[in-house]
């Protein structure tokens, strides 16, 4: 079992910034890739950012030059720096564990962007 908790979702103005941070706990020796999804209102769940274990990444084109994810394998971290923040990435952001035969979510935080 993977437990992950979320931290540093707020309220911001447009061009704000944000860092947002997860933590997992648990049978972290099975995670291979973490990283970030978020829910808009209304919307469905999507990916913003992920990195393999060997430090690849992968990068929603909606937030491409603007968030950066970075991951401490040791300290079974991942922390999504969130710039130049827009009204529309306003969501709910899932922290996310994958491992060979599942995946796993954090309960989420909320990211409120006002224009």
């Amino acid at each position: 079992q993977v437990r992950l908790m979320e931290s540093g979702g707020g309220l911001v103005q447009a061009g704000e910034s944000l860092t947002l941070s997860c933590t997992a706990s648990g049978t972290t020796f099975r995670i291979q890739d973490m990283g970030w999804y978020r829910q808009p209102p209304g919307k469905q769940r999507e990916l913003v950012a992920t990195m393999t274990r060997g430090s690849t990444t992968t990068y929603a084109d909606s937030v491409k030059g603007r968030f950066t994810i970075s991951r401490d394998i040791m300290k079974n971290t991942v922390a999504l720096q969130t710039n130049s923040l827009k009204p529309e990435d306003t969501a709910v952001y899932y922290c996310y564990a994958k491992v060979l035969n599942g995946n796993y979510w954090g309960q989420g935080t909320q990211v409120t962007v006002s224009s």
